[in-house]
């Protein structure tokens, strides 16, 4: 006699061949690997949101993987070399694009960019922007009424700041050049002078930051346009970055697609879609930086208000490879004692 299956029964059975259907049907899609800083694949980073809308579009799956900051990205790539699962690595910037480009471990992206609403003009082969901003110093305005406005008065102050290891965070890495930027030949003598004012240095953002929002320090390296963080999600209008007159050094933030994807095209495909509008709208809200292709809305209000340095500050990727060891040693003799 053939059973009879209960209603229930009957839709656990239905249920579990449901279920055993989508995951076959996953296991047939493609995947799509993608190395990132851990805050931007955070619960409030861009990542989770840019998944979700690239999967509406590629019959693919993405997975980002937190590689540490930005600065450790390209070391973990170097360290896996060819064998690395890695098919995009996001998160580098210009600082570190002519040396990433050096290690062959990069393939040309192939693709023309939209008009880019960048400061500079782009052209590199190999890397497309995703966001842009300026470092700065962030304060709250009701605790520290004069702020510093230059590395010198800094100096001068009693204020106490947070930064990051060069080694292994792209904003420290941006610190580091801005300083040798700004003083060349006597960048020594303000890294002397800094350490006083440093209380710590942390191996990346959010440790810093953190610090800052704990009050254990009076300011943070950050960039121009974290403010907007607190007014938008906040309301809050006290935070500011305090404006230094020898100008302030940009970052300009890149991805690329790896030498080894066994997904070329659709790798490339993602980088196209990074300077859609789906993509950059999620930006300025998530990752708290300029778009580097302003959507058609617009930015949002809490963006407008935002300090403009007067004076940009930015090395050609060959200039910040060539500046980089020096800059390093420099830096290394007044913190490592």
């Amino acid at each position: 006699m053939r059973p009879i299956l209960s209603t229930a029964a009957a839709l656990v059975l239905a249920l579990a061949a449901q279920m055993n259907a989508q995951a076959a049907q996953a296991e047939d899609k493609p995947e799509l690997v993608i190395y990132t800083y851990e805050s931007f694949v955070s619960e409030w980073g861009p990542g989770p949101a840019i998944a979700a809308k690239f999967e509406e579009t590629c019959d693919c799956t993405v997975r980002f993987v937190g590689a540490g900051d930005g600065a450790a990205l390209l070391g973990r790539l170097r360290l896996e070399g060819a064998r690395s699962p890695a098919d995009i690595v996001l998160g580098l910037d210009t600082n570190l694009t002519a040396e990433a480009t050096a290690t062959g471990l990069f393939a040309p992206h192939g693709l023309e960019a939209p008009e880019l609403s960048l400061p500079v003009a782009w052209d590199d082969p190999v890397f497309l922007p995703y966001d842009w901003s300026y470092f700065a110093f962030v304060y709250d305005r009701t605790k520290l009424a004069n702020p510093p406005t230059s590395f010198e008065d800094l100096i001068a102050s009693d204020v106490s700041v947070v930064i990051h290891d060069p080694r292994s965070s792209t904003p420290g890495l941006g610190l580091m050049l801005w300083v040798k930027t700004a003083y060349g030949d006597r960048a020594p003598e303000i890294w002397a002078g800094l350490r006083e004012r440093v209380v710590t240095v942390t191996p990346g953002w959010s440790e810093a930051y953190g610090l800052f929002l704990n009050g254990e320090v009076d300011m943070a390296l950050a960039y121009t346009t974290s403010p907007a963080y607190h007014v938008i999600a906040e309301h809050d209008h006290d935070k500011a970055a305090a404006m230094f007159d020898e100008g302030h050094y940009m970052q300009i933030e890149v991805a690329g697609v790896t030498a080894a994807s066994d997904q070329p095209e659709l790798a490339r495909r993602f980088l196209s879609f990074m300077l859609s509008d789906d993509f950059q709208s999620i930006i300025p809200e998530t990752n708290w930086m300029y778009p580097a292709h302003t959507p058609a809305a617009g930015l949002p209000e809490g963006f407008k208000d935002l300090a403009v340095p007067a004076k940009p500050l930015l090395l050609s990727p060959e200039e910040a490879r060539a500046a980089r060891e020096g800059a390093l040693d420099e830096w290394l003799r007044a913190f490592s004692g």
